[in-house]
């Protein structure tokens, strides 16, 4: 049987209440050595407060709920994304700090099973809502109806939503294309990711101002388009560009296995990665350090994600603030083998 706090009062020899002040920290003033005393008999107990009946008092659930559409189902033709584990660590391990407990559920890009699943949520009282990765947005109306805040983290879909923590993708492609250019590079290729995606967008936008500003004309032919984020098509978009009459000296890929099958391609067509063509990725997964040559890469701040929409949630919970733009983090470039100065004449 759990202990009471009855039972802690009797063999402290104090009141009741005392003993709930002294578990509580009440701001109440309580003797230092008679509440000392009373925590050290609570301890030697094996005392553990009842944290539902505590919530219950305050009329708080300290319960968030985290839905993904990014790990797949049996039947989804979506690769799963390296991203969501390491976002939804950072919201879990800030919301643990704050006291709240979460509930991570996969509605598999599913519609139907993501309403379904928010519904359950609202059941157990989730004091808010925060989407990773996801690319449907509809179900964000029913937290509307319900008066409960959420966030978006990671957003995947292009239109702009309020509460959203995304990367500044346009800075980042900013970041590989003023690097490239630095090395003395102006014919540098881009192979973009599917263009329903906001990241996609982004990315070739940066890349489009970068060429701007520093003076080289943006030219189209140089921006190969993929259907999806893989490393095959990386590959065909790279072959693409080498068969360009004036094919670029180096490659910017909107994502690491992209960048990954650009490099087989320039090898398999008998050139050299980076002395005939530099590349530089995007994302800085784990591959990109582990390849040979390891791809220089702008780097996705996905546990900072986490831990920014973890606080702004938490913030509209309390009601500190209202609806908040979207908000950008930054990533960084991490230089590795890939890049090299441009080639001699």
């Amino acid at each position: 049987m759990p202990v009471t706090i009855r039972e802690i009062a009797k063999a402290a020899g104090v009141s009741i209440a005392t003993v709930s002040r002294s578990l509580n920290n009440a701001e109440h003033p309580i003797n230092e050595e008679t509440k000392q005393r009373v925590l050290k008999i609570a301890a030697e107990l094996g005392y553990r407060p009842n944290q539902a009946a505590r919530n219950l008092r305050m009329d708080r659930s300290m319960m968030i709920g985290i839905i993904t559409d990014a790990e797949n189902s049996p039947h989804s033709p979506h690769i799963p994304s390296p991203h969501t584990p390491i976002i939804i660590q950072g919201l879990q391990d800030t919301f643990r700090q704050q006291g709240y407990y979460c509930m991570v559920i996969n509605a598999y890009w599913d519609p139907t099973t993501e309403q379904k699943e928010i519904n359950s949520l609202l059941s157990h009282s989730v004091e808010g809502v925060v989407f990773v990765e996801t690319w449907l947005s509809t179900a964000s109306s029913i937290l509307d109806l319900a008066n409960k805040p959420y966030v978006f983290a990671h957003r995947l879909f292009g239109t702009p939503k309020k509460n959203s923590i995304v990367t500044d993708d346009t800075y980042g492609g900013r970041l590989a294309i003023n690097h490239l250019i630095k090395l003395g590079h102006r014919r540098i290729g881009h192979i973009s990711g599917p263009k329903e995606y906001y990241a996609s967008a982004e990315r070739l936008q940066g890349y489009q101002t970068e060429l701007v500003e520093a003076g080289i004309p943006f030219d189209p032919t140089l921006v190969e388009a993929c259907d999806d984020w893989q490393l095959p098509s990386g590959y065909q978009a790279a072959q693409r560009l080498l068969e360009n009459s004036s094919p670029p000296t180096a490659i910017f890929a909107a994502n690491d296995r992209m960048a990954l099958g650009a490099i087989h391609a320039i090898q398999d067509a008998g050139l050299r990665v980076p002395e005939d063509i530099a590349v530089v990725g995007y994302d800085n997964e784990e591959l990109a350090a582990l390849v040979r040559p390891s791809i220089t890469t702008v780097s996705l701040p996905r546990y900072e994600i986490g831990q920014a929409g973890a606080r702004l949630l938490k913030k509209l919970i309390n009601r500190e603030i209202d609806d908040s733009e979207e908000l950008k983090i930054k990533g960084e470039l991490i230089i590795r083998q890939s890049c090299g100065t441009y080639p001699e004449q």
